[in-house]
């Protein structure tokens, strides 16, 4: 880690994180939401197939996370991984291109809006099947622990996947062999269709459930980027020098439904509307405002995150689908069905 990087890192534990993080921040929420509308409206025109999972409204998870981590540690995520894939520095224009299915996209359009994975920034995958890689996550850490390698595995998850039992079974391990990761559960109040409280026996189905492991209970505002900041900072750190695993439940809130095809009619009138009162780039750019930033710096980064848009949204329809040829690559180890015989 660079000395720049440490005194950031410093700073945040103290609880002042800095103008220039601040800034890096604001920037990561403005791209990740301008990428998720811009995939909204090629979803409209016919240019994505299929369903996908958006995280508009749940930004500043996937920032703080994304700007506190080094750039050798590891993300998983859920379906629901467009922000935190992006946030860990994949190509916009890969990202876009996955979701419709081109050449240029990071698996080469055969993956889809679901499975995006990007090695090479540590972006380790989503996982479509619930909980399936908390023990995954589990495994990377393992791996580091083994190697000393000093890298965390920070692995994201809703709040349905709290009944599930490889969240359990992921949490007990790491605690007993205090693993490197951080769990971090995106809290925002629906497990698909359902309401997390009406199926979950306590009020905070990640927090409440850390004490059965030895784990400390964090519950944190997760449209509040620069509190998640913190915690992000906190116990990744802790983790990296052997403090073992944390488990962080992040409060949160989707602006849409659960996937392109399901319109939200079962959430109660009015609540909706409270929470975009609570929008983490409208909270956060008056927080930058009343901290004296210039109106014109927050309208280039605006600006900036919306060239970015249309240079990968341009890149992403000029590219071409998959060759049929390919339909085997990547398939089997050797690239053919050959392998398995």
């Amino acid at each position: 880690m660079d000395t720049k990087t440490k005194g950031r890192k410093a700073a945040a534990a103290d609880g002042d994180i800095g103008n220039e993080t601040r800034l890096e921040l604001y920037r990561s929420q403005v791209e990740l939401r301008y990428c998720e509308k811009r995939a909204y409206d090629l979803f409209l025109q016919n240019l994505i197939k299929g369903t996908s999972h958006l995280s508009l409204g749940q930004e500043a998870i996937a920032a703080a996370f994304g700007v506190a981590m080094r750039p050798d540690d590891w993300t998983f995520c859920t379906y629901r991984g467009h922000a935190h894939t992006l946030a860990r520095g994949a190509s916009m224009a890969g990202v876009l291109g996955e979701l419709m299915g081109r050449e240029c996209g990071l698996l080469g359009g055969k993956g889809g809006s679901m499975h995006l994975t990007d090695v090479e920034h540590g972006a380790m995958g989503s996982y479509a099947i619930i909980g399936a890689h908390l023990p995954v996550a589990a495994g990377a850490a393992w791996s580091a622990q083994y190697r000393g390698s000093g890298q965390v595995a920070v692995c994201f998850f809703g709040d349905g996947t709290t009944n599930i039992g490889a969240f359990h079974e992921a949490l007990n391990f790491s605690a007993v062999w205090s693993l490197p990761v951080v769990f971090v559960c995106e809290n925002n109040l629906y497990m698909e269709y359902t309401p997390i409280h009406a199926v979950t026996a306590v009020p905070h189905p990640a927090a409440d459930r850390a004490g059965a492991y030895g784990l400390e209970a964090v519950i944190v505002d997760g449209n509040d980027a620069d509190e998640t900041y913190r915690v992000a900072v906190k116990y990744i750190d802790r983790a990296r020098k052997g403090g073992g695993p944390a488990l962080i439940e992040a409060k949160t809130y989707r602006h849409s439904g659960h996937s392109r095809a399901d319109p939200a009619k079962y959430r109660p009138e009015g609540e909706l509307e409270k929470w975009l009162e609570r929008d983490p780039l409208v909270i956060y750019r008056e927080r930058l405002r009343g901290l004296g930033f210039a109106e014109g710096t927050l309208k280039d980064v605006e600006e900036a995150a919306m060239r970015k848009v249309d240079e990968a949204t341009a890149t992403a329809k000029a590219s071409p689908p998959p060759s049929v040829a390919d339909i085997e690559k990547n398939v089997w180890a050797d690239g053919g069905a050959a392998w398995r015989n």
